[in-house]
C-alpha cells in the first residue's frame, strides 16, 4: 500500500530560495496586489494618477497663495 518514492530515484527536492529574494517576492507580490485593488473598477489608471497630482498641485497653489497673500482679509477692530 504504501509506496516509498525515494526508491525510484526520484529526487523531489525542494528548493527554497535565500531569504533576500524570497523578501523581494513578496514585496514585489504586496505592490501588485495594492495596485489591482487600488485601481479596482477603474478603466483608465493613468487618468486617474494625472488627474490626483494635479488636485494636489492645486491645493499646494492656493495653500501657497493664501498664506503668501494672507487671502485679502484684514480684522477691523472697533
Amino acid at each position: 500500500m504504501g509506496m516509498c518514492l525515494s526508491c525510484f530515484g526520484a529526487d523531489d527536492a525542494v528548493e527554497t530560495p535565500d531569504p533576500e529574494s524570497r523578501r523581494r517576492q513578496l514585496a514585489e507580490a504586496a505592490e501588485k496586489r495594492q495596485k489591482e485593488t487600488t485601481y479596482r473598477g477603474v478603466k483608465n489608471p493613468e487618468a486617474v494618477e494625472r488627474k490626483r497630482k494635479n488636485q494636489e498641485e492645486a491645493e499646494k497653489q492656493a495653500l501657497k497663495t493664501s498664506v503668501s497673500g494672507g487671502g485679502g482679509l484684514k480684522w477691523q477692530v472697533g
